[in-house]
């Protein structure tokens, strides 16, 4: 069977015999990892070595959520802590790039952890522009209140982040910050006007359309599809994110398990990639969910083969050097050991 357009999770820190058959079977195109999956390095350095050898793929894609403060898998004791994307935009100093290079270092960082576990992707940068009016579920993940300060910021993260061997993905494209709910639990609708979205909300995605990843949204912006949120509306891909944005990497949706999306697992999957995604995402290492899933899911399109070839010739084999305790004392330095 070819590379299928997925990327699922796994229940636990070691593969139950039921996940290496199924994944032997089904071949993902990657898999995810989250807290459920990390105990100590050692553990998860086998465990995305297990994940690979089942799909007989040496360097296929294992995805973490690694962003800093609230949405970090690795945790101390054995990984430090990092902080959310509005701290490096509240760096005060009297060179207008410190914040932008103590962001690209951060993610430099955050590349050597992953790397020596066996992650090359991390989920990273968030280029949601935060409403004042909107959810929570963004706030301090975000770099900063303007266009400008998301797009530079975000753009340092996914420079240190490539520069560190691990392929960065931009979301939740084209814009999470006005939503006025959390897409895990409901629907988001947004009525802005698409002057207004285009100006704020898509700006960042255009500014970073050369990544070799994005996420979608799983919200509906109403001056584009009334009907369907981005994840599932071949109007917000092919319109937006394709045409105005510029975007021509590999599209994955967001997570297939959130309440956000309606219908089964296989309509749901079905939608994305009808839709235009190239991958769907289903994280939560439920066995029957995953099934469902799969089977609304065919092999990667040609599209989805061409963009999958551009994303892996991204990952340099060598690395940029890092003095790991230098460029360590220096982060912390610029945060005054808050996160040390």
């Amino acid at each position: 069977m070819s590379i299928s357009a997925a990327i699922l999770g796994c229940a636990g820190t070691t593969l139950s015999a039921e996940e290496v058959a199924f994944f032997r079977d089904v071949k993902p195109w990657g898999f995810i990892l989250f807290k459920r999956n990390i105990d100590t390095p050692e553990q998860t350095l086998a465990l995305t070595q297990a994940l690979r050898d089942t799909v007989g793929r040496p360097d296929a894609p294992i995805l973490i959520d690694q962003e800093g403060g609230r949405v970090a898998r690795l945790q101390p004791p054995h990984w430090k802590t990092y902080p959310p994307g509005r701290a490096y935009g509240e760096l005060v100093a009297n060179d207008p790039l410190v914040a932008r290079e103590i962001t690209r270092l951060g993610a430099r960082l955050i590349a050597h952890d992953l790397r020596a576990i066996g992650v090359n992707v991390d989920c990273v940068p968030v280029l949601d522009v935060p409403d004042p009016l909107g959810h929570e579920i963004i706030g301090d993940r975000a770099y900063g209140d303007t266009p400008e300060q998301v797009a530079t910021l975000g753009r340092a993260a996914a420079e240190g982040l490539l520069a560190g061997g691990v392929l960065p993905i931009i979301k939740h494209i084209p814009g999470h910050g006005r939503a006025l709910s959390d897409s895990h639990l409901e629907l988001p609708v947004v009525k802005a006007k698409l002057a207004e979205l285009d100006a704020r909300d898509f700006a960042p995605f255009r500014v970073l359309s050369d990544m070799p990843m994005a996420m979608t949204a799983h919200v509906v912006y109403t001056a584009i599809d009334r009907k369907r949120p981005a994840t599932t509306s071949k109007k917000a891909i092919k319109k937006i994110i394709r045409e105005s944005l510029g975007f021509d990497g590999l599209l994955m949706s967001d997570d297939l398990s959130m309440k956000a999306l309606s219908g089964d697992f296989k309509q749901r999957a079905k939608d994305s990639l009808s839709a235009g995604c190239d991958v769907v995402l289903h994280c939560n290492g439920d066995m029957d969910e995953m099934k469902a899933v799969m089977s609304g899911v065919g092999g990667l399109s040609k599209e989805a083969r061409r963009r999958s070839q551009a994303v892996m010739s991204r990952l340099v084999k060598v690395v940029e050097p890092l003095d790991v305790p230098g460029a360590r004392a220096r982060f912390d330095a610029a945060f005054n050991g808050r996160f040390a």
